[in-house]
């Protein structure tokens, strides 16, 4: 009798340790990245980036490697953005792009 009892206690916990099957659905984080390329050495202290006249921030520019980015990159919303770098209060680079979920785009500077 005992057997029993203790042959059905462990079943019932065997049964109640099986959650049975797990789904999970993901998509694509809303957010794109910027990545600084140009020389180093020109832009000592990095340079200073406007999104959309609302929102600033100093940057690091990067070499540029063809592959993929090694430097550091910047985390924006996806959709259309106007883009202004300076560089000791000199605008080096101004322009509207648009970037998409989870898209690094390279913003090459002169």
């Amino acid at each position: 009798m005992k057997k029993i009892l203790f042959v059905m206690a462990i079943g019932l916990i065997f049964l109640t340790g099986c959650t049975g099957v797990k789904t999970l659905s993901t998509g694509l984080e809303n957010e794109s990245f910027l990545e600084f390329i140009g020389k180093p050495s020109n832009y000592s202290g990095g340079v200073d980036v406007s999104i959309d006249d609302k929102s600033t921030f100093k940057a690091e520019v990067n070499k540029d490697h063809a592959n993929r980015p090694k430097g550091k990159v910047y985390s924006i919303s996806t959709g259309t953005h106007i883009v202004t770098v300076s560089n000791n209060n000199n605008v080096v680079f101004k322009k509207k792009i648009f970037v998409s979920a989870q898209e690094t785009k390279k913003i090459i500077l002169p």
